[in-house]
């Protein structure tokens, strides 16, 4: 389920307070292998398990949050440093 664009544009990070962007198809991609090798942690330091159908990215594309039925998941503890993730563009 696509994330309606009206709250796409109100959007800001509650970290960074930057402005969210849907993740591309490739970083998503990156996400989800290093998810499926076990090479990704939330910021609260527990363990990725799940891949994600779809995400949300700051703009400066430092950190993810994950997206449930259309949902964003905004939670400051439940964010993805893409930093972990080698050659993420």
């Amino acid at each position: 389920m696509a994330i309606d664009k009206k709250l796409l544009d109100i959007l800001r990070c509650p970290v960074t307070k930057q402005q969210m962007f849907i993740l591309s198809e490739q970083q998503l991609c990156l996400i989800n292998d290093a998810i499926a090798n076990d090479r990704l942690i939330y910021a609260d330091g527990s363990k990725v398990n799940e891949p994600l159908e779809e995400a949300l990215i700051t703009e400066n594309r430092k950190r993810v949050y994950r997206v449930e039925t259309g949902i964003p998941v905004m939670l400051e503890d439940e964010s993805i440093a893409t930093e972990q993730i080698d050659n993420f563009y």
